[in-house]
This record gives C-alpha cells, structure tokens and sequence, in this order.
C-alpha cells in the first residue's frame, strides 16, 4: 500500500493504539511493522488467528506477554560457544517463565469439559510448539539470585570458598580491632578505624610515625598528614582473602559457563520460543484491539464488492459515532455522496478506506456480523485540503496533483477515494473535470467513491448506469446533521434553509432563489421531494417491521402453545388408556371371580347373606369405578320408573350391577323389592332399575300365559349346568332344549352342558342344536379346569 494513503486514512493511528496492547519489545516491533496486503489466502489466515484469540480472550480473560526478552544476541553468543552473564541467563530464564505460562494458557486441558475448548483453532500449534524447558530454568533459578549475586549452593565449591572468604575476613578484623584499640598504637592513629585501599584492609597512620608502624603503605591523603598502612601482621590474611577472591570469581565463572553450555543444548527450542512468543503477542495484541473497539471477522472476496453494515470509524468516540451502511461493487462501481459541510461525507470515505486497510491487515473492522469487504491491491485517497506555500501549490493544484498520480496508477484492482473532487477552483470548470475524471475511472472499473457539492455530478449520478448517489442526512429543524449515510438519494447543501434558520432577511433568500436558474430550481424541488419521499417510506417500513415483528412473536406463542396441547393431549391420552387398562383388568378379575362363586354357590343351592354380601361388594366397586371415569359409559334413564309401574315377572336391567332379572316381588313403601338374577336373588331399589323389553320365548313346555311366574319359578330352581351324559341323542336334546329355555328365562349369563368326550356323537349334536338355537350368543369347548372337550360352555344373548 502507498504510504500517503496510510498516512491520509490514519491508519499508522490505529497501529499506534495497537502496539500499547503488545506486552513485549518484540510484539511492539511486529505491531508496528504490520502492512496491508493483497493476498486473499493470507488475508483470511491473520483473520482467523485474531478471532481464535479474541475467542480465547472472552473465554479466559486476557494474556500478559510480560518478561519476554530479547535474548536473541545471547543465542547467537551459544552458538559460537560464549558464556553467557548471569543477566544474560536471568533474561533467557524469564522468557522460560513466561513460556510455561503462556503454554499453560493455550493448550487444551485433557479435563476440561467445556466443549467449545473441544475444537482446535488456528494458534493451537503455536501454542503446543511453546518449550518451557523446565529444568534448565530451575537451573538457572537456583545458582543465579539477582544479576550481581550468585547463590553460594550454586556449588560445593562456591559454597567453601565463601566459607573460607568469610573465616578469613572475620580473622583479618579481629587483628586489625585488636591493633586499633592497643594502647601503643592509638597515638599513632589519626582515626580509630579500619579502611580498605585497594582491595586490601589497611590503618590511617599519621604521617610522623611513618618510620615507626610497621606495614604496607597502599595510600595518602591530598593533604599528605595521613598514610594508609597494612600492618604486617594481617599481610598474609590479605593475600589468603585476595586468592580466596580470585578462586570465587573463577568458580562463578565455572558456573555460568556450565549453565550457558546446558542452555547452548536447547538453542534451537529457545530460538522456537523467541519466534513464537512475539508472534502471539502480536495476535493477541489484534484481539484485545478487536475487543476494545468491539469489531468483527469480515468476509472477503476477490470481486471488489464492499458491504459494510453498520460500521463505526474507530478514531470517533463511540459514545458519538453513528454507525453507517456502505455498499460498492455489485449494483453499481462508483458512489457520488453530496451533503452539507460537516454532514458526515469524509468520515464515510475514511471508514470505507479505513476498513479496507485494516481488513487486509487481519485486524477486526467495528461494525455488524457479515460485512464484507473486497481485496484491493492498492487504496488511493485524495482527501483533505494539502496546499503547500513552500511548493507554490494552491488546493486545486495540490488536489489535481494527487488525482493525476492516481489516475496514472489505478485499475480494477484498486480503490480510490475522493474527498471534493474538483473543488478550489471556477464551479463550472471543476463540476465538468469531476465529472470527466470520474467516468474515466467508471470506465475502466474502479471502486470509486467521491464527494462533492455539485449538482452536475448528482445528475450524472441518476443517469449513468452503474453509478448511485448516496447523501448524508441533515435535519434542517435542528440544524444538524444526523451522520447517516443514505445510498441511492442525492443530497442537498440545504444552503437556503439553514441561513433562514439563521436569521438572513427572508427577501435576501428569496432574491437567491430567483438567481438560480429553473434547471437547477426544479432539480432541488425534486430532491426535495425524493427526500421527503424517502422519509415516508422509512416511516413505513419501521411499522412494516413492527407488525411483522408483532405477527412473528405471536406464531411463535402459537407454536409454543399447540406444542404444549399436543404434548398434554398425549400424555392425558396415555393416562387414560392406561387407567382404562387398569378399570378393564379390575374388572375381568372380580367378574371372573364373582361368577365362579355364583357358580359355586348355585350349586350348593346357596341363596343367602354370602351371595347378597358379593353383591353389594360388586355394586359398590362400579359406584366406585364411575365416579373416577372421566368419560362415563351408557347413562341410566332420567326417568325413574314408578312404583305402580312394575309387576312379577318384568324383565328389568340393574344400573348398579350391570345385569339383567326379573322381577320377584312388588315395591314396598320405600321402593325396594327383590329382583332375580339367574341365581342371584337381591333386593333392589326401583331407582336403580330400567323397565325393559323382553321377546317371549315359545317351546313345548312353555305356556303364554304366566309367564313371570315360569321365570320365577324356574330361576329359583335352575342350575348353572346340565349333565347328558348316559341319555341317547334323542333324549339329551329333549332335556338339553328344555334346560336351555329354563336357563335363558332365569338370566343366567352362561351354563355349561356336561356331555363327556366318548364317540364324540353326543356332543356334535349339542354344537348342532345349539348353532339352531336363537339366543344363544356363543359356545366353546371347556378350557383347563373346566371340563375339557368332556363339557360345552354355552352363552346367552342379553
């Protein structure tokens, strides 16, 4: 990218707040050396890498790149098999120290459960790659204490060297207190101290008694009236501490040697280390800028389309931006803005080109998800006012300078960027040098947006295919301009409305207005009218929007709401059907049960309180039953029948107990009376009974005539089963036809006809005659327990 773009766009502006976010001198260096560039594969790589770290980041807060040194020139010091200083090491130990941390940040924990941390992303690698070389940094930890300070555990040998230097010296004090404090030296001092001249302990004498100390003389005072004497007596302990000295520094020299060889061992790791680390300060650097500014990954393409929603310039404080929508490059390839001064025009030329730059930079744009932007090779910006005295450049000719440059080096593949095309200079001239400049570069497809207040370029806007008009918005009640960008509308200088505004005499304004010519009168008139056109449908398509908002809301409540009656009407369906399943087994059972002890009963020829006591347990249970059932069966008659109404002998139905009988006795006062059923005799109420109809039933020894005493008389007496075994064909279906008919006028539910299996003769005429007989519903065969193929078990039609 050329440099007066960069510089026009501020972009360097947006780098500087970049480096502040880098934590090391080398991710400074990266951040400020960072350049657009054109390559769409690279482009998308650096995206990637800064939403991978502003996704760390939200995920688990920010990483400090703190203690990353440039240790560099100490690797190259390894190589060649130098020893490196015990700063030189501490500075190679803390970029250890923040590798481990850095590496514990970034690599995935086995144990994590979070599943988004499940997913490799792009600095995955780099962060793997990271080697904390642990050992070596302990090393280094435990012999080097600070830059000027070996630990004396660094070796055995250091650490009885600095034994004996610490023997020696409390020897040499205790000599030296001992001659300063003897009372035939005190007139010789001139102070009571012990100094050190050269490495070596010594005594102020005073210069008389030069002749009379014996000693080393090291120094004297300026003035002469002091020497500084070694006493003979400490000499030797001198020398013994000065090769005690020596030995300690040639053992720290030892030391470090060996720790600078263990390091030369990892130089390639290291060096890894120093390439890595900065590198991800630098994208991490991109992230918290991206986090700051509240930006987005872009989309790219290579077909030179820019749609931009909602984006914001990072230079403007956010609390005051007002965010834009910009498109380029599909409908249409050039984009005339018009508007008043200060509406908004340069700020959108500066976000589109800022953008663009930042984009291609792997930076994060701040505007809303899916904006996209093209790749340019090159963005070209001609914007602000750049007259120069000392070149004798007035603003037309520094402007015409930059546009003759641009148009030299534009093509397809660039965008250009122009801030009052054609101002400074006769409006006529400049409105047709715009205009020409302009459809040069619309021919030879340049993304090209320029701003402008002639009306010349708003009309060839509206003419010319493949050129839109865009305006920015100004509110002329207040007198200020709202900053939105309006694609597709051109805009006007508002010049008249704002000086009435103002306060300029309304006569003035009006003679303004009979000085522009009826064209440009009815052009204005119908930007007027476009803009208050464009205000409507904005009114309603906010409403449009509302009500669409409105009727969605309430589908969804819908949906919401028929889900959960489908998910209710299932789960009381189950419930039913399984509490019907339950009522229907319950029921099986106590029939089953309810009939084997009539069947027991009638054989023992029991009629009495154990029947009557079954009863009630079974009339009580359906009471029970009913009253649980959501869905109830057959109602009984709403009419209760009247006293007056039943005779001996009326087949009626028991609501209670489900079963039909007749009629044994007449009601009493309270309306009971006894009812028949088979060979249950009970006493019912007549509200618990229906009045039915019943057919006669004919044969040779029935009579028409009394034909309620025959049911009574025979119910009293007839037994659930019948035993044909021994009688001929002949003789079993006479009694077996006669049975049948006592059976069927007693109620009796079923019998059971005992025929025995012998020939099997005997029983295919019982199944012959009974397939003839009406009202028999069903026969079958015994089953286990019953009989077997010895019985029929017949049952009756009720």
């Amino acid at each position: 990218m050329n440099e007066k773009a960069l510089k026009t766009l501020e972009y360097y502006k947006i780098i500087e707040k970049l480096s502040s976010f880098a934590g090391s001198g080398l991710g400074k260096a990266l951040c400020n050396s960072l350049l657009p560039v054109s390559d769409i594969e690279e482009i998308k790589k650096a995206q990637r890498e800064t939403s991978d770290a502003l996704s760390r980041i939200l995920r688990k807060g920010s990483l400090g790149f703190y203690g990353v040194h440039d240790i560099r020139a100490s690797l190259k010091r390894l190589e060649v098999g130098s020893s490196l200083s015990a700063q030189e090491l501490l500075h190679l130990s803390s970029v250890l120290d923040a590798t481990s941390r850095i590496r514990a940040y970034g690599v995935k924990d086995s144990a994590d459960s979070d599943s988004t941390l499940k997913e490799t992303d792009s600095l995955e690698e780099m962060f793997r790659s990271l080697e904390p070389l642990t050992l070596l940094n302990n090393e280094i930890k435990r012999c080097i204490i600070s830059e000027e300070e070996i630990a004396d555990d660094a070796s055995p040998a250091l650490k009885s060297i600095r034994r004996s230097l610490k023997l020696t010296n409390d020897k040499i004090h205790d000599q030296l207190n001992s001659i300063v404090n003897s009372s035939g030296s005190k007139t010789m001092l001139q102070e009571n101290i012990v100094t050190m001249r050269n490495g070596r302990y010594c005594i102020p004498i005073k210069q008389e008694y030069r002749s009379q100390f014996p000693g080393m003389i090291h120094d004297q005072s300026s003035s002469g009236s002091t020497i500084f004497v070694e006493p003979m007596a400490v000499v030797k302990l001198n020398n013994d501490l000065r090769e005690l000295e020596i030995k300690e520094q040639q053992e720290i020299e030892r030391i470090l040697e060996a720790l600078s060889d263990q390091a030369g061992q990892h130089s390639e790791k290291l060096y890894n280390n120093i390439k890595v680390l900065p590198e991800l300060d630098f994208i991490f650097a991109k992230a918290t800028l991206s986090k700051q500014m509240k930006g987005m990954e872009p989309l790219f393409n290579d077909k030179g389309i820019v749609n931009i929603k909602k984006g914001r310039h990072p230079l403007i404080d956010a609390k005051k931006v007002v965010p834009i929508d910009i498109t380029l490059g599909k409908d249409f390839n050039l984009l005339v803005i018009t508007g008043p001064n200060t509406g908004g025009k340069t700020v959108s030329l500066k976000t589109v080109g800022l953008f663009t730059l930042l984009g291609q930079s792997g930076l994060h744009i701040p505007a809303f998800d899916g904006s996209e932007l093209a790749v340019f090779e090159e963005v070209y910006a001609d914007i602000g006012d750049e007259q120069s005295i000392e070149q004798s450049l007035s603003t037309f000719s520094s402007h015409m300078t930059n546009t003759v440059s641009i148009l030299e080096k534009a093509n397809y593949q660039s965008l250009v960027l122009f801030d009052e095309l054609g101002a400074g200079t006769d409006p006529t001239e400049g409105a047709a040098l715009a205009m020409a400049i302009l459809n040069y570069l619309h021919k030879r497809h340049v993304r090209t947006m320029a701003t402008t207040h002639y009306s010349e370029l708003k009309v060839y806007a509206l003419t010319t295919e493949g050129v839109s008009n865009a305006s920015c918005e100004f509110d002329v009640e207040t007198l200020r301009p709202t900053y939105r960008l309006l694609i597709g509308i051109p805009g006007k200088s508002n010049a008249f409305a704002i000086s009435s505004k103002l306060g300029l005499p309304s006569h003035i304004i009006e003679d303004a207005q009979n000085l522009i010519g009826v064209q440009e009168k009815s052009f204005e008139d119908v930007i007027s009218d476009l803009e208050k056109n464009r205000l409507e449908i904005e009114r309603e398509k906010e409403e449009i929007a509302a009500l669409r908002e409105q009727a969605k809301n309430l589908q969804v409540k819908l949906e919401q709401q028929n889900d959960k009656l489908a998910s209710a009407k299932d789960r009381i369906m189950a419930e039913a059907n399984e509490e019907a399943r339950k009522v229907l087994q319950e029921a099986k059972d106590v029939a089953d049960r309810t009939i084997k002890n009539f069947n027991k009963w009638g054989s023992e020829g029991g009629f009495g309180k154990e029947m009557e006591h079954e009863r009630g347990k079974v009339r009580d249970l359906l009471s029970s039953t009913e009253g649980k059932l959501a869905i109830k069966g057959k109602q009984k008659s709403s009419k209760t029948p009247k006293p007056g109404e039943f005779k001996i002998g009326d087949a009626v139905h028991v609501n209670s107990l489900g079963l039909k009988g007749t009629v044994s006795t007449l009601p009493n006062a309270k309306g009971d009376l006894y009812v028949q059923m088979g060979i249950l005799r009970s006493q019912v109420n007549i509200s618990d009974l229906e009045l039915i109809d019943e057919p006669d039933i004919t044969g040779p020894n029935i009579t028409k005539s009394g034909s309620g005493k025959i049911k009574i008389s025979k119910a009293l007496h007839i037994s659930p089963e019948v035993n044909l075994i021994g009688k001929t064909v002949d003789e079993a279906l006479s009694e077996l036809d006669k049975y049948l008919d006592d059976a069927y006028l007693s109620h009796l539910p079923q019998v059971t006809v005992i025929h025995g299996r012998g020939t099997g003769a005997l029983r295919n005429a019982v199944h012959s005659h009974l397939k003839k007989t009406k009202y028999v519903k069903s026969y079958r065969e015994g089953a286990f327990g019953e009989g077997g193929q010895g019985v029929t078990i017949v049952e009756f039609k009720q």
